[in-house]
């Protein structure tokens, strides 16, 4: 039975400062880069050395117990350090996608009232006017008024830090949700939130140890490569490759061979493209054992693609932020392609119903999901978080399930749902079929309202060939469509575009999609 951590704890002390006095100094905890492009490691002495340097600077500009520190830096040294100094502070970190546009900082920093900013010297740059009014700390900066050089800072700072005796159920982490609007909101999570997982899915489900070496798609911002490439592996004494650039391919494909990567963690779309990339087969990922997907659903013909083309076990699983990560997964040795898996060891799991029931077996409802990692509330939302965090321990997601026995498969979200004729249609079973058709490459089904006021499926294709002829491709794909599925969940429109939305973290857009073609 998985524990949550009670009483004094520090989760930046438990995936740092033990591994240093358990004897791990010496060994690698970050790599970095490729021969001639600024290979580095790092090791978790080194790591805690410029932690506890940080944690003093944070000290010096004021930062204290309860404090946000906003942390905008691409990935790599500073954005660890900056992340496990605010917790051995005592302070609470928030994360920003470093690439957001400029005047989106200035909401950020409104919403996380952040005490300091940590920031790299392109966003400064970029974003004067929104940072103005901060004490910002600066990689790569100069000491100015109210902005500090990281660089310089870290370096006269003492290496000596005696840790904030915080508890497992302070605030440690505001990460942020992938709401419908642009507006921040943020699922406050404990010190105690993100052990949990980590003993639950990193090492319960994935098995992470010692000797893997992790590399996500994903960025540390978001939560899903904040356990994957960071809490996860430095919790055991293993390592992370970072890179700060955005993922291709070939990027990705260098740095697994070249540090030996033997976890990965990817999302649908870059799997996608891997398969795309000349070149590429089993020999491509000499090391890994095991690949993950999350952040939007998987098709089946993608699973079964990549299985073909790198013989790599590909475990699909299911998270939000309110848990902070992966609550309901498969297992490398037990996948069951199209379905989420099993619940996570340590968590409970309900589908309701809309009326509050708990739905029947192969029925759609609701995931509420119970378990040590559940955030303490929305920041700054208190009916949300009364609808989605109830008394009892359950979160109620917005996700949108059917279980047969005790496995689960994902319908999609609950504003993304189709309800034709008063019946629940999944637009990823609608989108999974459409998928089969050679001529596919991308699809999404969205509803749309006929000239009667009634829900319909609309499907939006991005099809293989670009000079693909638009009118008998749809055409043809209607009539597959009508083959394989009952009527009403046939889409009475069709679009074709060269590409679908997606935000910073590489997920759908639906709404972008939404509306009359």
């Amino acid at each position: 039975m998985i524990e949550k951590a009670r009483g004094s704890f520090n989760l930046a002390a438990r995936v740092l400062d033990e591994r240093v006095a358990a004897g791990d100094g010496a060994r690698v905890a970050l790599r970095l880069g490729l021969p001639g492009e600024g290979l580095r490691t790092v090791t978790y002495a080194e790591l805690l050395d410029e932690t506890h340097r940080l944690a003093n600077v944070l000290v010096a500009l004021g930062v204290g117990r309860g404090d946000r520190v906003l942390v905008a830096l691409p990935d790599g040294v500073p954005f660890v350090a900056a992340f496990l100094a605010t917790l051995e502070v005592g302070a609470v970190v928030a994360m920003a996608n470093p690439e957001l546009p400029a005047t989106d900082y200035a909401a950020q920093l409104a919403y996380t009232r952040a005490k300091v900013l940590v920031a790299d010297d392109a966003l400064a740059r970029r974003a004067a006017d929104a940072i103005a009014g901060v004490a910002a700390l600066i990689v790569g900066g100069t000491d100015a008024g109210r902005v500090a050089s990281y660089e310089a800072r870290v370096a006269a700072a003492s290496p000596r830090f005696e840790i904030a005796p915080t508890d497992a159920d302070d605030e440690a982490v505001w990460l942020a949700t992938s709401g419908s609007t642009g507006a921040p909101r943020a699922a406050v999570h404990t010190h105690g939130s993100f052990a949990f997982c980590i003993d639950a899915y990193g090492v319960g489900v994935l098995g992470i140890g010692r000797d893997d070496v992790t590399l996500s798609v994903p960025k540390l911002y978001f939560g899903y490569a904040t356990g994957m490439s960071l809490l996860f592996p430095l919790a055991v004494g293993a390592s992370a490759v970072l890179f700060p650039e955005r993922p291709t391919p070939e990027r990705l494909l260098a740095l697994a061979a070249h540090h030996g990567a033997t976890v990965l963690a990817l999302v649908p779309t870059l799997i996608a493209k891997l398969l795309a990339t000349p070149d590429t087969g089993r020999g491509a990922l000499p090391r890994v054992r095991l690949a993950t997907s999350a952040g939007e659903a998987l098709p089946v013909p993608l699973y079964a693609r990549w299985k073909e083309a790198f013989g790599v076990e590909l475990v699909e699983g299911l998270g939000a932020a309110e848990l902070f990560h992966i609550h309901v997964s498969n297992h490398s040795d037990d996948v069951r392609p199209g379905a989420l898996g099993r619940v996570v060891p340590g968590y409970e799991a309900r589908v309701v119903r809309d009326d509050g029931g708990d739905a029947a077996e192969g029925e759609i409802g609701a995931l509420w999901v119970r378990g040590g990692s559940a955030a303490l509330r929305y920041e700054g939302d208190p009916e949300r978080t009364r609808r989605t965090f109830r008394e009892d321990g359950w979160v109620a997601t917005s996700d949108k399930v059917r279980r047969e026995g005790d496995v689960f498969f994902f319908e999609g979200r609950s504003d993304d749902m189709l309800k034709v004729g008063g019946i629940y249609v999944s637009p990823l079973e609608v989108e999974n079929v459409l998928l089969e058709h050679p001529a596919v490459a991308e699809c999404a089904v969205v509803a749309y309202e006929d000239e009667a006021g009634l829900v319909k499926p609309k499907a939006v294709v991005v099809p293989r060939a670009r000079d693909a002829e638009g009118d008998s491709l749809l055409q043809e794909l209607g009539a597959f469509a009508r083959a394989r599925l009952a009527a009403f969940k046939v889409p009475r429109r069709w679009e074709l575009r060269p590409s679908l939305p997606r935000n910073d973290r590489g997920k759908l857009v639906r709404r972008d999609l939404r509306g009359a073609s």
